[in-house]
Parts: structure tokens; sequence; C-alpha cells
């Protein structure tokens, strides 16, 4: 989920990028018309910025549908990520993704997650990483312990 949201905001930059492209581009043939006085008239100095934030605000303008969309998208999976963060009750702002024992298959009758633990965890085993984070109350298995070596076969 975050992986999308990340790939929306990297859609969103990209056409942001693009825009600022364009515009570079553009700068030369938006400079000075006319030089000097004429007609006894001094040039106007805002009149680059005006010609500026108009050509701006047409590349912006063809690409505002697109630029809406992906911010609408934006929000739909920030606000999800949070609703699954605040029902995992995840604060630290670590990703939800690294919380992989716990699935986000969710029964269309019940709001809550539909099962937890059911499958084998991407990485670790849950219950060494967070077991109340889980549901399980079994405590962490300590790590298997060697049998004493013997001296001269005895």
């Amino acid at each position: 989920m975050e992986e999308a949201r990340r790939q929306t905001q990297r859609q969103l930059d990209m056409i942001d990028r693009q825009i600022t492209r364009r515009m570079t581009a553009l700068i030369p043939s938006l400079g000075r018309r006319q030089s000097g006085y004429r007609r006894g008239k001094p040039p106007d100095p805002d009149a680059f910025l005006e010609r500026y934030r108009a050509s701006l605000a047409a590349l912006t303008a063809e690409r505002q549908p697109e630029i809406d969309a992906l911010a609408r998208k934006l929000a739909r999976q920030d606000h999800a990520i949070e609703a699954l963060r605040r029902r995992l009750g995840i604060e630290d702002g670590r990703p939800a993704g690294r919380h992989a024992c716990i699935s986000t298959t969710v029964d269309h009758h019940d709001a809550g997650p539909a099962r937890r633990c059911g499958r084998k965890p991407a990485r670790r085993s849950c219950d060494d990483r967070h077991p109340t984070a889980c549901g399980s109350s079994r405590e962490p298995t300590p790590p298997a312990r060697r049998a004493p070596a013997t001296v001269n076969g005895a």
C-alpha cells in the first residue's frame, strides 16, 4: 500500500518536473519584447512576470485533470494507510509493510482483519518481533542449546 503511495507521489513529482522543464525552455522566448523607450513610454518591468505567469498557467491547465486525479488518489492512499496503522496500533511511523505477519485481508462483515498470523510471515517470526501486535500470547522461543562437548569420548 505504501509502495503504491510512493509511486503516485513519484508521478506527481514527474509532472511537476516536466512543467518546470518546459517553463525553463520557454524563458528565453518570454524575455523582453521591447528594449528601451518606445514612443516615450518606459519598459514595463512587470511584463515579463505577467508573460511567465500566463505561460505557467497555460502549461499547468493542460495537465490539471491529471494532477487533480493523482492528488485525489494520493489523499485516498494516505487516508487508507493511516486507517490501517490505527487499526493495527502502529504509532511509531514505521511502514505497515514491516508487519508482514498481520493479514490485511478484510472480511466484508467485519471491519477488522479477517485473520491474524494465518500465514507464514515474510521475514522473521511475528512472535520474535512484536508478540502483542499479532494477538499471540506465546513467548518467544529461546535459541536451541547444544549438548556439552565430551572429553575423550567419556
